[in-house]
């Protein structure tokens, strides 16, 4: 039997506002509601279609570009460009960590992790997908 992924754990200054933001971001839920000295907060996806993102204290700052990120995509319905300005909204930054001309755009969160936000959403990747394979 293979392994199951339990949480995608994040370091954070502060947990608390980092896991408030990705949960506003996402649209996720507290896995359990934090109390102010808590040192680890986990947000989780309604229905638990992903993997849950738990924020720990950690005192050090983040140095360097992120060794894993998330990739986002627009939900059906919405776009590229309305997920970047929703996203700036609320507080990400545009960065630039030597991607060049791609279609997405890569952003960091209140603390500074990278995230990339993609171009289509989830049924156009679908239709790429299927489109290439049937072209194989």
């Amino acid at each position: 039997m293979p392994l199951v992924v339990s949480q995608l754990t994040i370091d954070s200054r502060d947990p608390h506002a980092l896991a408030a933001w990705w949960a506003q971001v996402l649209q996720w839920q507290y896995v359990w509601e934090p109390a102010p000295d808590d040192d680890e907060i986990e947000i989780s996806p309604p229905g638990g279609g992903a993997t849950n993102w738990l924020f720990i204290r950690v005192e050090d700052p983040k140095r360097g570009k992120n060794r894993l990120h998330a990739d986002l995509r627009p939900p059906d319905g919405s776009d590229q460009a309305t997920e970047l300005e929703r996203l700036l909204g609320l507080g990400a930054t545009r960065v630039d960590i030597g991607q060049g001309d791609v279609p997405w755009v890569v952003l960091a969160d209140p603390e500074g992790n990278e995230f990339c936000l993609l171009r289509g959403t989830p049924s156009q990747a679908a239709a790429a997908l299927a489109a290439e394979s049937a072209g194989s």
